[in-house]
């Protein structure tokens, strides 16, 4: 169950103010992958913790190596071109659309 950010601000104030701590969430949420992922630090989707526990991403069936970020809901990939760069030094990216697939390495 996910909460909106009012409701979490006033449950955790209603805990904060009794005393009690804020419900703990459980391993299956945290196993779970994210809509959007992406390995740029400087990208709001970035997120280092779920980026160190090794997450291979399927596109159209084909395993990827080179995904920079993803969009499972909106079906696409963003892929480093190569060793090209912009000219601000990030890598070249080239956006494609199809079935995403990411997953957990370890977990095979």
């Amino acid at each position: 169950m996910t909460m909106s950010a009012p409701v979490f601000a006033e449950c955790a104030l209603a805990c904060y103010l009794s005393g009690k701590s804020l419900p703990q969430t459980s391993s299956a949420m945290t196993d779970t992958l994210p809509d959007r992922l992406s390995s740029n630090p400087n990208s709001p989707f970035y997120n280092e913790e779920l980026l160190a526990k090794d997450i291979g991403v399927r596109f159209k069936g084909v395993e990827k190596t080179n995904v920079e970020e993803y969009c499972i809901s909106e079906g696409w990939v963003r892929l480093t071109a190569g060793n090209a760069k912009d000219r601000h030094g990030n890598p070249m990216t080239v956006k494609l659309k199809g079935t995403v697939e990411p997953y957990f390495r370890n977990a095979e």
